[in-house]
């Protein structure tokens, strides 16, 4: 009767019904997770990879070198299935089985993109580098001085309790240096320089009459217990999985933290393929999810949706929603959904040898390296590039894989080498790529992945300005080494394509106005206002610093204000 079949439609939208949905269990989504359920909100969070499980899925993590079947390397099918992730450093046999089926889930390159993508439970939290470092008003002011892009409608204040939130929580260490570009945040003690880097530091400071700082990189690694749990224990294994959840990850911090509120329903294996949009109410009602398994569809409601797949997918769910009512996809009023696509770009810089420190040795493997802080175009330099770069790098002893020239087989070459070789240090330079417009993603037509979906389509690339940076890049890398007394200095440009940095950023920009970006400054689209992007997508410009730290308080403060408003009935 038709009686009975409302009522079962009815009962299952009901058990299909949450007060928030999170697409994406990466940094930024078990942030959303976390808060919401937090704040007593019943949440739905989507994955579409399969699940992962903290330190039981961590298969490798506790293993020994020579454990490994094929000694750490890919095997030659492995470099045919994920030739994107051979392209990098990415590729090693520890963690193949974090990386995307690159032949499930293809994309277009009209121009050359390296696309590194994790998809399972935590994304790529698991993955990351850790570097957590805040941006300054110099880089929430620079899209308004310099005119590219649009300004930022949000300043360091307004960020600045939701940096201090999120270090608390996450457990960020680092050193107090009261550098107005690199805000001081609430760490934990900072890990040590070593010997040769305590020195360069020493020989860079003064040299450049202490406008140039070398110091140990903030880093999501703790270096003191922290709810439950553990320190750092200086293995260096950390994209395995960390058994004693000494960094930030979604499986070590933010699911256990969503999860012990009673209020998380964790459903992996699910492709959200578009956000359901109700035109009457000009408001989100839910989103569509394909199980990647069964290939069935399903339908799950709720009052907020935040969108948190990270900055390129977070698009392609945008632009594959509501096309019924705009032909670009929810949030392309604006004619920005999709472009100033930004990455940092890398690759580049100089390496050294130190003498004098030959009786100095380090003991563990610390999970961190240098860091300096950007000096081109600040306080009175001008050069002939906008913005700006910093370096990471760090400096060790060389061990056994060194060549040797004049040994290269025998007694005497296997003694050689059970001794440390001599101390090198590195610097890498990190860059800032300015938002283009025509740096743009689209959805490709044509081509489908394995479940018939439309694959995104890179149309991105580096422009002048970032090619000039990469020329005082690797000039100053060069000098700073050389005036800070290392021999045999060398330079090198590896080149780099756009993705390559893992940093994808800018897809459905921030900004203060409707005409010109997809997001207000709560992160809500403007075109539906209980739909938030709170990951890469929404970055207005770059910087040149690690932006994960910027994306989680970003989430937290969204979400404080997503639920405000829910309970001020205007969502």
């Amino acid at each position: 009767m038709p009686g009975d079949s409302t009522n079962i439609n009815n009962k299952a939208v009901a058990q299909n019904t949450y007060d928030a949905i999170v697409i994406g269990s990466g940094i930024s989504g078990g942030w959303a997770a976390k808060e919401l359920t937090e704040k007593g909100l019943k949440v739905l969070m989507l994955e579409r990879g399969p699940d992962h499980e903290h330190i039981k899925d961590y298969k490798t993590a506790s293993k020994d070198p020579w454990q490994f079947e094929h000694g750490g390397r890919t095997t030659e099918q492995q470099k045919k299935d994920y030739p994107v992730i051979h392209r990098g450093w990415a590729a090693s046999e520890s963690v193949m089985d974090a990386w995307t089926n690159e032949v499930d889930s293809p994309y277009t390159e009209i121009k050359p993109f390296t696309w590194w993508r994790s998809y399972r439970m935590g994304g790529r939290s698991l993955l990351w580098g850790r570097q957590s470092y805040r941006w300054s008003d110099f880089d929430f002011n620079a899209n308004a001085q310099d005119g590219h892009g649009v300004d930022w409608p949000i300043r360091y204040k307004d960020i600045a309790p939701w940096y201090d939130y999120a270090e608390k929580f996450a457990g960020i260490s680092g050193s107090l240096e009261g550098l107005p570009h690199l805000p001081d945040g609430q760490f934990l003690p900072p890990m040590d320089l070593n010997c040769v880097e305590k020195d360069v530091a020493a020989r860079i400071k003064k040299h450049y009459n202490n406008q140039r700082h070398l110091i140990i990189g903030r880093v999501a690694n703790l270096t003191a217990p922290l709810q439950a749990r553990t320190a750092c224990q200086f293995r260096n294994r950390c994209w395995e999985g960390c058994p004693f959840g000494g960094y930030f990850s979604t499986q070590s911090s933010t699911l256990p933290a969503a999860r012990a509120t009673g209020n998380l329903t964790v459903r992996p294996l699910s492709i959200v393929t578009k956000i359901l949009y109700d035109k009457d109410t000009q408001k989100a009602k839910g989103v569509e999810v394909l199980d990647s398994e069964t290939n069935k569809t399903y339908e799950y409601y709720s009052k907020i949706v935040f969108v948190n797949a990270s900055a390129l997918n977070s698009a392609w769910v945008l632009m594959n929603s509501a096309t019924d009512i705009w032909q670009d996809g929810l949030g392309s009023s604006s004619g920005e959904l999709g472009h100033n696509v930004m990455d940092h770009h890398y690759n580049i810089g100089a390496s050294g040898t130190i003498e004098g420190f030959e009786d100095k040795y380090v003991y563990g493997r610390r999970a961190n390296g240098t860091y300096m802080p950007r000096f081109a175009n600040l306080f009175g330099d001008k050069r002939d590039f906008l913005r700006g770069y910093g370096f990471q790098g760090g400096a060790s002893r060389t061990g056994w894989n060194r060549e040797i020239a004049e040994m290269n087989i025998g007694a005497n070459y296997k003694d050689a080498i059970t001794e440390p070789g001599a101390w090198q240090i590195g610097l890498g330079g990190f860059g800032e790529v300015l938002p283009y417009h025509e740096n743009k993603i689209s959805l490709d037509k044509i081509r489908k992945d394995k479940w018939g979906l439309p694959v995104l389509a890179m149309d991105a690339e580096l422009k002048e300005n970032e090619k000039k940076m990469r020329i005082d890049i690797l000039k100053e890398s060069i000098a700073m080494l050389e005036n800070a007394g290392a021999t045999n200095v060398s330079g090198h440009d590896g080149g780099h394509n756009m993705g390559h940095g893992i940093h994808e950023m800018g897809t459905a920009r921030m900004g203060n106005d409707s005409k010109t970006s997809v997001l207000n400054k709560y992160n809500q689209v403007w075109d539906a206002k209980n739909v938030f992007v709170t990951d890469g997508a929404a970055m207005t410009s770059a910087a040149c610093v690690n932006p994960s730290l910027t994306y989680m308080a970003l989430t937290a403060r969204a979400a404080d204000f997503a639920v405000s408003e829910l309970k001020k009935g205007n969502l």
